[in-house]
C-alpha cells in the first residue's frame, strides 16, 4: 500500500504539474519562454495524464479564450453541462472556426507535435496518445511491478479530470467568487486550485490569461506558479509575464465578490 500511495501522490503531481506549466501556461499561453527540453520535460509529463495532442489541446483553450462563454466556445456550460465536459471532446475533426495552421502557428511545425498531432485527425491522436501512455504504464509493470503500475495509471486518469472539470466548474458562477468583473462566467474555486495546482484560480486567469501566475491572494494557493519561478531562478526560463501592475493595484483597492 505504501509503494502504491507514494507512486500514486508523485505522479498525480507530477502529471499535474505537465498539464499546467506544460500544455496550459507554456503552450497555450506563451506566458514564459524556455529551452525545447524544459519544454518537452513538461509537455511530456502532461500527455503522459492523456491529455492529448500538444497542438490540439493548445489551439482548443487559445479558441476558449477567444469565444470565452459564447456558442463559439468549444465546451462553455451555458450550453449544457454534458457538451461541456465531455461531449465536446466527441467529434473526428476541429470546428470551422478552430484551425491550428492559424491558430496555432508556433506549434505546428514541430516534428514531434506534429506527429502526435495526426494531420487533425482527433481520433487518430487520441488513440496514439492511449497507446503510448498505457505502453508507459506496461515499463513501470515490467521493471516496478504491478502496485506501481496500477498506480500511475489511476494517477494519469485522475488529472485527466482536471481540465474536464474545471471547464464545467469554474465557468458556474455560483460555485467560486470573482476578484474581477468580467463579462464571462469565469470564477476562482478554491478546491479546484488545490487540486489543478494553482489553475482553478479562474476568475484571475481569464482577466490576465498571459500572466504565468495565476494565484493573486495570499491563500490563492499556485503551486505551479512557484515552480515557474524557481526554474526562473534556476535559469530554466525567462521571459516570464508577471500579473499587470494594473490589475493587481485593483485587486488591493477594490473587493468584487459574487
Amino acid at each position: 500500500m505504501a509503494t502504491f500511495l507514494t507512486v500514486f501522490i508523485a505522479s498525480y503531481v507530477l502529471h499535474a504539474l505537465g498539464v499546467t506549466i506544460g500544455y496550459h501556461r507554456l503552450l497555450s499561453h506563451r506566458s514564459f519562454s524556455a529551452p525545447k527540453f524544459v519544454e518537452y520535460f513538461w509537455v511530456m509529463l502532461g500527455y503522459l495524464a492523456f491529455e492529448g495532442s500538444p497542438i490540439w489541446w493548445a489551439t482548443v483553450h487559445r479558441a476558449h479564450h477567444r469565444h470565452v462563454d459564447t456558442e463559439l466556445d468549444p465546451h462553455s456550460p451555458r450550453y449544457g453541462l454534458k457538451n461541456a465536459h465531455v461531449g465536446w471532446l466527441m467529434h473526428d475533426n476541429y470546428p470551422d472556426h478552430i484551425n491550428p495552421a492559424t491558430q496555432a502557428k508556433d506549434m505546428v511545425s514541430d516534428p514531434i507535435y506534429k506527429f502526435l498531432e495526426q494531420n487533425g485527425n482527433w481520433n487518430r491522436a487520441h488513440a496514439l496518445n492511449f497507446a503510448i501512455g498505457f505502453t508507459f504504464r506496461i515499463l513501470i509493470l515490467v521493471f516496478f511491478g504491478w502496485q506501481a503500475a496500477l498506480a500511475s495509471t489511476l494517477a494519469g486518469f485522475a488529472v485527466l479530470q482536471i481540465p474536464l472539470m474545471l471547464n464545467v466548474i469554474c465557468h458556474i458562477p455560483k460555485l467560486g467568487y470573482k476578484n474581477f468583473q468580467s463579462k464571462d462566467d469565469s470564477v476562482n474555486v478554491w478546491w479546484v486550485g488545490i487540486l489543478a495546482m494553482g489553475e482553478g484560480w479562474h476568475n484571475n486567469h481569464h482577466t490576465d490569461p498571459g500572466s504565468a501566475q495565476t494565484g493573486l491572494k495570499p491563500w490563492e494557493l499556485d503551486v505551479s506558479w512557484m515552480i515557474i519561478r524557481a526554474m526562473k531562478r534556476l535559469g530554466l526560463v525567462w521571459s516570464v509575464n508577471l500579473p499587470k501592475t494594473a490589475l493587481l493595484k485593483q485587486l488591493k483597492e477594490t473587493h468584487f465578490v459574487s
